[in-house]
């Protein structure tokens, strides 16, 4: 990027990403991004959702600067690790930062759960006076200030870093509710007349004027602080899964590969860890092993199944002088490959680049909560003040003018707030589990809303994934169970997918097959052998047409059409012979799944314009379309990992809210860029890590439940949001007014919590479309 500035005469510019930690809600990702770009040549955007920063500065400025900038506002930032040995480093620093992330998982699971255990006697003994035993307002006092000072804490530290900067958020709100309800039970207990023995808290549903020496509100500062922790605690577990994406491409690869050193007779295998590969290394990739890094196959042919990577349901033939990629797996010969990239240059380590920018390349989705609140807060904190000095300037007294102002205060505590989305949240992904369906956090549920295409990739979602027996057509006079036998036997001895295709189909349909003598494995083009049959021995070829060619059993025009007819229909034909002569094709594919049809049919029924995209030939992929009922139009084929997160942007450039649904590696970037994705659970952890819906099942059905629960699931929350807010707005005029009874506000308060609990827990009764 330098040269290029350079040459235009502009000031030379650097990238960096920063990892911040500190952020409690998006407001403070707004509030370091306005930081950073306030220095002069800065560009940054920081996601909240990711905990990072993307900065472009100038060489006048160090990244040591930017950190500084970060920690000035009153956050932590941390640089990336050095260039050297890439794979180490990466390594490394996704370690620290798996680590960061469990433990404040696990302090906010702690505090909630001691939390939880302490305050539910506190808001038992408050809201039901039989219970009320002659000094509970001190045990209460007891178990609360534990959860206010300890448990609370979080809560305090940010609103103090907020005050320091003179800004404002949810945190803010919390910490001054909940301290100004614990420091006016203080006062009633012990300077009031709360603290005698024999105080009760009697249920008076009427609207008088206190002076509040003798109520106290232990139960609302101890329940507002659980239950913020509580929706604290899930946002946290949720966005712990930001990184898992990254993680598990870099676990794709190879950790020990066999290189090839110069010995004394001759080369000798030497293994290695796979980050110490340089370029021009010889490494031996056996069968069944993974391909440990980019390269070009010197010695040896194979298949090698490259599904993890393309999507390329077919394995791919390989021999001398043919590319391979890393993390790909060796599914038949012995193989030398000599490295072409390694560590950051290679393929897989593109497609972290790829998942990495198109997660923090999404609009940052801020809860409605924290959007509200930016206003919310500071209107509420003016409007305790200003009640607090029209008390004081009328004559109402000090004690009057402060249990008004703490009443605003405690009234405007967001209580239900706090149960709004978790409850709404835990209810709809408990469902959603039961469907198959597993929804990752509140962040993703907006844009199920405003979806209006699903990009389907092929392979594993429309389609099986894996190779099937289609087909069995015999030469004229031949049987076709014959055929079969004889091919499944013989390829039962190979390790080929296609091979293990045609033996699992004779098998299911014909039951054992007989043995097998002098096999062998013509590289690249089939096998041979001797099948032992009731009417004897009989020597079988089946592989491709050359094979067969080379043992004088040419084709006959029947089976020539049969070949041709198989391939223009994307299936994989493979010929099979004896005794001098051709018998039969057998047609194997990958098969489409019998419920996509139906599937394609309800995302319609959503409103959802259907898209399929694959890595396969066009014509293999029209008649998939064809079958499921996607428009011929709505079909885009032959593309690359990387061309298909440019044919969400391209979706997305024309105004469209593209939702992404896949299953391998390859799909992982463009599930992360697309607008909602959905990975489908039988598919590979980087796809389902990347994804913003999985679909436990593997059953595209699942992908119309999926939306249809997710919008209903966001509905519940922004109703309970409403009605959260409206009961703040509705009651905070009585407590100006020092017209609100401490019990009554405790009721109100309990019915709104308990409200926005019932309407969540109708989504209990959410059920899938109807299943044939």
């Amino acid at each position: 990027m330098s040269s290029v500035t350079e040459q235009l005469g502009q000031p030379a510019t650097h990238d960096i990403e920063l990892a911040i930690s500190g952020m409690t809600c998006a407001s403070c990702a707004n509030r370091i991004e306005r930081k950073l770009n306030k220095v002069d040549g800065v560009t940054a955007t920081v996601n909240y959702a990711t905990e990072k920063a993307k900065v472009t500065f100038p060489e006048s400025l160090t990244p040591g600067d930017l950190v500084r900038v970060v920690e000035a506002a009153g956050y932590a930032a941390e640089l990336p690790p050095p260039p050297t040995a890439p794979s180490a480093a990466a390594g490394s620093a996704d370690t620290a930062e798996v680590t960061t992330a469990d433990e404040r998982v696990r302090s906010l699971r702690h505090r909630l759960l001691v939390s939880a255990a302490l305050s539910v006697p506190v808001i038992v003994l408050a809201m039901v006076p039989a219970l009320q035993f002659r000094y509970w307002q001190w045990l209460s006092l007891t178990l609360a200030a534990p959860v206010v000072v300890w448990g609370a804490w979080p809560f305090h530290r940010a609103a103090w870093v907020n005050l320091r900067h003179r800004t404002t958020t949810m945190d803010t709100l919390i910490s001054m509710g909940t301290l100004a309800a614990f420091g006016w039970s203080l006062y009633a207990l012990f300077l009031g007349t709360a603290g005698m023995p024999g105080m009760t808290h009697p249920f008076e549903l009427t609207i008088s004027r206190s002076e509040g020496a003798g109520n106290i509100y232990l139960e609302v500062a101890a329940g507002v602080t659980t239950f913020i922790l509580a929706g604290r605690y899930f946002e946290a577990r949720s966005k712990r899964q930001a990184g898992a994406a990254l993680r598990a491409l870099l676990e794709l690869g190879s950790k020990e590969v066999a290189v090839l050193r110069d010995g004394p007779s001759g080369p000798v295998e030497q293994r290695i860890p796979t980050d110490q590969l340089v370029v021009g290394d010889r490494f031996v990739v056996r069968p069944g092993e993974k391909v440990a890094t980019d390269g070009v196959v010197e010695e040896g042919t194979s298949a090698v199944d490259v599904s993890m990577l393309t999507g390329e349901s077919v394995p791919v033939e390989v021999g001398p002088d043919d590319a391979v990629t890393g993390a790909t797996v060796n599914a038949g010969g012995r193989l030398v490959v000599r490295a072409t990239r390694v560590g950051a240059d290679t393929q897989l380590a593109q497609m972290a680049r790829l998942v990495e920018e198109a997660q923090n390349g999404k609009a940052q989705v801020q809860r409605l909560a924290d959007r509200i609140s930016g206003i919310f807060v500071p209107i509420v904190i003016a409007l305790a003040l200003g009640t607090l000095v029209f008390w004081l300037v009328t004559g109402a007294g000090a004690t009057a003018a402060f249990t008004a102002a703490v009443a605003v205060l405690i009234i405007a505590c967001p209580c239900a707030l706090g149960l709004a989305t978790p409850t709404a949240l835990m209810v709809g992904t408990g469902r959603g589990a039961q469907l198959g369906i597993l929804i990752k956090g509140p962040e993703v549920l907006e844009s199920t809303k405003r979806v209006d295409t699903v990009v389907l990739d092929k392979t594993g979602t429309v389609t099986t994934g894996t190779m099937t027996l289609l087909d069995v057509v015999p030469a004229d006079g031949e049987d076709r169970d014959t055929v079969l036998r004889m091919a499944g036997a013989l390829e039962d001895a190979s390790e080929h997918p296609i091979a293990q295709a045609i033996a699992d189909g004779a098998r299911d349909r014909l039951g054992t097959l007989p043995a097998v003598s002098d096999f062998a494995n013509v590289e690249g083009r089939g096998v041979q052998g001797v099948v032992a049959d009731d009417e004897g021995d009989r020597s079988v070829v089946v592989g491709r047409p050359s094979l067969l060619a080379d043992w004088a059993q040419a084709l006959p025009s029947e089976l020539e059409e049969a070949l041709r007819s198989a391939q223009a229909s994307g299936g994989t034909a493979v010929a099979v012979g004896w005794d001098g002569a051709a018998r039969g094709i057998i047609v194997v594919a990958d098969a489409v799944k019998p419920t996509s049809a139906e599937a394609i049919r309800q995302l319609r029924e959503l409103g959802l314009h259907p898209v399929l995209l694959t890595g396969d030939h066009e014509t293999v992929a029209g008649t998939i379309a064809a079958e499921v009922g996607i428009d011929a139009d709505a079909v885009i084929a032959d593309v690359l990992p990387a061309d298909k997160v440019e044919v969400v942007r391209r979706l997305q450039a024309e105004g469209k809210v593209v939702a992404m649904v896949g299953d391998g590696v390859n799909d992982a970037a463009a599930l992360a860029q697309a607008d909602l994705g959905l990975a489908m659970g039988t598919g590979t952890d980087v796809a389902i890590e990347a994804s913003d819906l999985t679909l436990v099942r593997g059953d595209l059905r699942s992908a119309a439940d999926a939306i249809r629960l997710s919008r209903r699931t966001l509905g519940t929350i922004k109703g309970n949001l409403f009605w959260a807010f409206a009961y703040n707005v509705a009651a905070l005029p009585l407590a100006a007014a020092g017209l609100l009874n401490p019990m009554l506000a405790g009721a109100a308060m309990a019915f709104s919590s308990v409200f926005v609990v019932s309407n969540s827990l109708r989504l209990r009764g959410f059920q899938p479309l109807t299943r044939n």
